[in-house]
């Protein structure tokens, strides 16, 4: 079931988060960027992000979540142990609704580079690389430059848009 998130949700988003961000970004992004993502670094980020947060739960339990921000898909991920389950295709469809009723007509997030795993799965879901994309991430005082690609999706809803997208 996918639902919007709740409060008491973020907890257990935060461990995701955390456990997920290390799996797959690991030695792909700037040292300092990875020794920054604590545990205590997620949980404080995430109380605040509850209202753009949505939770994938498997028989009463938080197992993936989504972070939307305007036309970005922020946030994608789901908790390793339930890897290969088939939670991430509707949460990332969940987000892509999300960018499209608010109004925009392509949604687009960031890869880093060597998070091939990602890059595949988004592919396999209709995203299309659109190009290097040096992503600027704050942690613990710092902005680091992440390298990404730049990964887009058509998703404005039918009979909304005519523009041949």
């Amino acid at each position: 079931m996918i639902r919007s998130a709740r409060p008491e949700d973020m907890a257990t988003v935060a461990d995701i988060w955390h456990q997920a961000w290390h799996v797959g970004h690991a030695g792909h992004v700037p040292e300092g960027l990875t020794a920054a993502r604590t545990l205590e670094a997620f949980h404080a980020r995430t109380p605040s992000r509850v209202a753009d947060t949505h939770v994938a739960e498997v028989d009463g339990v938080v197992v993936g979540f989504t972070m939307v921000n305007g036309d970005e898909v922020e946030q994608v991920f789901v908790d390793p142990r339930s890897h290969g389950t088939g939670i991430a295709a509707p949460l990332l469809a969940a987000a892509e609704q999300q960018v499209a009723a608010a109004g925009h007509d392509v949604a687009w997030l960031a890869v880093v580079v060597g998070n091939a795993r990602a890059r595949a799965f988004y592919e396999k879901h209709g995203w299309h690389d659109a190009g290097d994309l040096p992503y600027e991430v704050s942690a613990g005082g710092t902005t680091y430059v992440s390298p990404c690609r730049r990964y887009e999706k058509a998703v404005s809803t039918a009979g909304t848009s005519d523009r041949g997208r």
